[in-house]
Formats: structure tokens, sequence, C-alpha cells
């Protein structure tokens, strides 16, 4: 509701606003909470525009944001009663969520109707109320001054009928909202996200209404942010260096990426219109609706919300977002392109939009394997911008786009090098030069190199010294766990063995895992399989390591042969960048220590395997 309200706030016309909420589940619990969020905002969006607050998300002003309102004399007691308010707001919510269902006396809205008995979230009827109509007199706020029109919609979901995840909602929004308000730019949020700067949208619109080329620009895109990063960056959730240095090169191609949230589309682009010379926007255009209250419109539009609507329609493939991808975003805001459609990227002094990223290292991992399945489905499908993109859009742009397609490539050669180098240094067999030969410069100059670019890209971008190393450890394990997984799922998506799935990212966790996230303490409680195989690697490289070390104190030679001093030093920093883990599977005793079945297995693992190693070796 937090959202939503920020959204409302805009510091733009109310009467060219309309914000819609999307809610697939059809909870008469979000109906509710949406009603006490429309009546707050009669008094949120006047104290906002009165005091020019930023953020207009009522819990990040109240609770995140680092201001001074609070000691801020001349409205301190404003903020204060404003703040009560909310709390109060928030009370009766939760109170109602408790219950589980909305008492019979807070029914107030005729809305509460359309719910029934045997609604449920995968199976129920469309549900799209008005609730603030700017054709109503009663929509203002308590200053007298018109509020954004707010529809809630919850589109028909039916077992048997495929919803098409986030994409086939978007695409219902986008032909309710033809209907009703008829908006020519388009702005989607993530509910997990808010607006923190209530200019961003006239700054959009900058792009959209330059004369020159604005009549080119297909989507605004604006970089993700999170206000819940540690110091130190423990899940290198924030992407900085993607934010800060790699959209702002692909925006130099005019082709940045769309990345599912804090976009501003312009509809005829999203709806599947080809860009040409002489295209003209129609700035005036509108719904007129001088003949239609809101409870006609709304019965009007419901067939849009429906199941079967998009039937032998090219609703998903040609129209508005495209179905069949995990990466439903990124494959959309090609084909946009595609259409010969041009986008911005801008990142402003204060971010446009915050949100929450994940708290636990399982939920980080989900989150990565659906953006690199999603990815690689891409790149080998028709859509690909390295096969076929080139005739379409710039190389450079192809070149950009393919290095996310291609995440999960890199999976198989990490595996490699962190298995092989430490089994073959347990087996004393050497695989790269002697230090004292010349060809051991060019292995020094690649990894210098490669790693103090890397640090100096990231310490640009904001990141810490300790951020950086912690982005190190997780391209480490995205690679081994999350990436390996959408190789596989791939492979077996191809072969059908395995259909297209749309994991969603929860951003919940219990007290004591937050309490840990803030400490910067990894959690490693999962019992995931991918839990298994982070272990696993980890104690395979300590094993091979501790086997050298011992075999050098007992021959007490000092290991005067140099052969092996690349795979002990390679072998030496894996360790290292694992000691999280390690602690996880033997030092720790609190709950987000490792599952004592995932450290039995991976141990088990690992000792078969360079048992195994040793014997397959020194045989061959």
């Amino acid at each position: 509701m937090s959202t939503v309200l920020s959204m409302m706030a805009y510091d733009y016309p109310k009467e060219k606003l309309s914000v819609y909420l999307s809610d697939d589940a059809g909870s008469e619990l979000t109906f509710y909470a949406l009603c006490e969020a429309c009546k707050f905002a009669k008094h949120w969006i006047p104290f906002c525009n009165k005091f020019d607050v930023e953020p207009r998300s009522p819990n990040a002003f109240f609770y995140k944001s680092c201001h001074s309102s609070s000691s801020n004399l001349p409205i301190s007691n404003e903020w204060s009663k404003m703040k009560d308010m909310y709390e109060e707001m928030i009370n009766r919510i939760n109170f109602v969520v408790a219950q589980g269902k909305v008492p019979q006396k807070l029914k107030q809205h005729q809305g509460f109707s359309k719910w029934t008995s045997d609604m449920i979230p995968r199976n129920h009827d469309a549900v799209i109320q008005i609730l603030v109509d700017r054709d109503d007199e009663n929509s203002v706020d308590n200053e007298n001054i018109l509020l954004p029109r707010v529809i809630y919609v919850a589109r028909e979901k039916r077992h048997q009928h495929h919803h098409n995840f986030k994409a086939g909602s978007m695409n219902v929004l986008l032909r309710v909202s033809s209907q009703i308000s008829n908006g020519p730019i388009i702005l989607n949020v993530d509910c997990d996200m808010y607006s923190n700067n209530s200019q961003s949208i006239k700054d959009a619109l900058c792009f959209f209404l330059d004369e020159k080329k604005g009549h080119e620009i297909g989507f605004v895109q604006y970089p993700q942010y999170y206000d819940n990063i540690t110091k130190n960056d423990l899940y290198d959730n924030s992407l900085n260096v993607l934010s800060m240095i790699d959209l702002p090169g692909m925006d130099g191609f005019e082709r940045p990426l769309y990345i599912g949230s804090g976009c501003f589309h312009r509809r005829e682009a999203l709806e599947g219109r080809k860009y040409s010379k002489g295209y003209i926007e129609d700035w005036n255009r509108g719904v007129d609706r001088t003949c239609a209250s809101a409870c006609v419109l709304e019965e009007k539009v419901k067939h849009l919300a429906s199941c079967i609507y998009e039937h032998n329609t090219l609703w998903g493939k040609e129209i508005g977002l495209r179905y069949g991808c995990a990466a439903e975003d990124m494959l959309t805001g090609l084909a946009i392109h595609y259409k010969g459609w041009k986008s911005k990227y801008m990142d402003l002094e204060r971010k446009a939009f915050l949100g929450v990223g994940p708290t636990t290292l399982e939920q980080n991992l989900l989150q990565r394997k659906r953006w690199s399945e999603g990815g690689l489905q891409i790149f080998l499908s028709k859509s690909s911008p390295l096969l076929f993109g080139h005739q379409k859009i710039k190389f450079g742009a192809c070149m950009g786009y393919s290095i996310y397609n291609l995440w999960a490539a890199n999976s198989f050669p990490t595996l490699t090098y962190l298995l092989i180098p430490p089994l073959f240094l347990l087996n004393n067999i050497s695989l790269f030069p002697k230090v004292s030969s010349p060809w051991f410069i060019p292995f020094v100059l690649v990894f210098i190199a490669k790693h103090t670019y890397s640090l100096i890209e990231s310490l640009y971008s904001g990141n810490t010294f300790k951020g950086w190393w912690n982005s190190q450890r997780m391209w480490l394990l995205v690679r081994i766990t999350s990436y390996f997984y959408a190789i596989i799922d791939n492979i077996l998506n191809y072969f059908g063995a395995s259909k297209l799935a749309f994991t969603i990212t929860a951003k919940v966790s219990d007290e004591e895992a937050l309490k840990q996230y803030e400490q910067e303490v990894m959690d490693c409680s999962s019992t995931s399989s991918m839990f298994v195989i982070i272990s696993t690697v980890a104690l395979i490289n300590l094993f091979c390591l501790f086997g050298e070390v011992m075999r050098m104190i007992l021959n007490g030679e000092g290991r005067n042969d140099d052969a092996l001093s690349i795979q002990v030093a390679f072998c030496g920093l894996v360790v290292a960048i694992n000691v999280p883990i390690y602690e996880g599977l033997f030092l720790r005793k609190d709950k987000g220590r490792m599952p004592y079945s995932v450290t039995s297995t991976s141990l088990g693992i690992a000792m078969l395997v360079c048992i195994l190693s040793m014997h397959g070796l020194s045989f061959a």
C-alpha cells in the first residue's frame, strides 16, 4: 500500500494520473487494504505537497529515510499526527489480515459484493473496481483537490488455463487501462519497490517530449536500487556495477534493457506498433467518459481480464509483454527494439525507485537462476540478439544483450576451474607453468589485470573493498548453482521434460534471519541441493589444499619444486573466499548454520570424489 501511495503522490497533475493495482490472487484482503490506502491518501497527498515530502512512500518516509523531518520544528506536530494516522491504518489492515477475512461491518465499499465463498487465489472470477474515480465528486482530498484515479484489477484465474505469470498480468492491465484511462505513457513498478523521487515522472517525460528525438523512444528505464543493502552488500544485491557502468554503456547504443520495474513505456510501443519515421504521438488521447459511470465501465471491461480473451490472438506474441520466457521483461524490451524503437536509461542523483533485495543466500540464488535461465532461453530462441538481432539493432547492442543472455554459460568453465586444479594438486600433477618459466608471466598478468579492473569498477560504483570481495564470492556461488541449474532447466525444457516456471523471489524473512543479514552473517540454513553443491565444492578445495600442505610438511623440503605453485595459490584463494561456508558447516550453532543433512551429504561426496580421483589419476 505504501507503493501505491507513493505513486498517487507523484508531483504531477492528478487529473492525468491513474494508478492500477494488479492483484493476481484476487484477495479481498488486498482490496480492503487498497480501500484503506485511498482513505489515507486524502490526508497523505496534501501533506506531501505542503512540505515537499521525499520519499512519498509513508513507510519509507517514517521508518527508513535518513531525513530530519522529526526534528524540523515547523512540521513536527503534523509529522507526528500523520505518522499516527499511518500506523492506525497499518493496525487496521494487520488486524483484518490476522483474521483471514474482512469482517462484515468493514465491507462498506460495494466492491466487496464481487467476492464469493468459493474464490481462491488460483481459481476466481475477474474483479475490476474503480475505487477513486475523477468523475465522482467525492474523489478529492481533504483540501478539495482532485485525487488520481485508482483501479483494483484481479484478472480471472482458472486451473485449466495458463496465466503466463507476470507478463499475463501486465497484458491484462494494458487492455483494461486502455478502456478506462488510455494514457500514452505507462509506468510499471513491482509491489516491493516504491517511488523515491516525486519528480522522476517529469524527468522521464522529457525524453518522450523531446522535439527532435522523442518520437523514437519506446521506453525509459530507471535502475533498480534497494534500501535494505548492508554496508558491504553481503549478497551483492545492489548490482552497482551493472547499474552505473553496464547499463549506461548500453545507453550509448540507445538500447538499454527493460529490467521489469521502474520503466516508463510508450503505450503504442508496448502494444506492438512498429516505429516509423513519420510517427507522431497523440498526447491528447484519452477515453470519453461522459456517458459511462464507474459501475457500467467496470462491467464493460471485465471480459478483457478473462482467461480466454487472448486465445487465438497475438497477445504475448506480437502485442504486449512476451510469453514463454522466464525473463519476459528482457524479451519484451528486445522485441520493442526489433520493431525500431529506441530506449533510454536514466539514473538520477536522487534515486527514482527503491525496493527490497533478497536477505538470504537462497533467495538470491533463486532470483539469479530465473534471470540466467530466461537470458539463455532468449539466446537459444529466434529472438537471439547475437544470432539474429544484428540485422535490426546495432552490433554493440547485440553484444551487450548477449552478455546477460550467456550468464548461464559461465557455469561449466567455473566448475572446471574449481574442481580440476585442486584434484590434480591432490595427486601432485601440475597443470600450469612453473614460477621460473617465462610462460608464468602471462598467467600472472591476466589474473592481476582482471581483478584490478574489477576492483576499480566496483569502487567507482560505490562499493567498499569488502563489498567487492563479497561480490567475488557471490560470483563464484551463483555460477556453480544458479547458472548450472539454469542450463539444466533449459536442456530439459528443450526436450520437453520440463515446463517453464516463473519463480517469485521471496523478500520476507524471519526476525533472526533478518538480524543475521543486517550483521552481514551469511544465512546457510537451506536444505536446497544448491547448498550441497556449494558445500561440496568448498570442501573438495579445502581437502586438496590440506593434503598438499601435509605433503609439504612430511617431505620437509619446503616444496623446492615450484611446478604446483599456481595450483596451490588458486586453491588457497578458493578456500579463503569460502570461509563463510566453512563457518556454516562446522563452527556456527545458530539457525543460520548449514543443516546437518547438507553437511553430512557434502562431506561424503567430497571425500568420495577425492578418494576416487587419487585412485583414478594414479592408475592413469
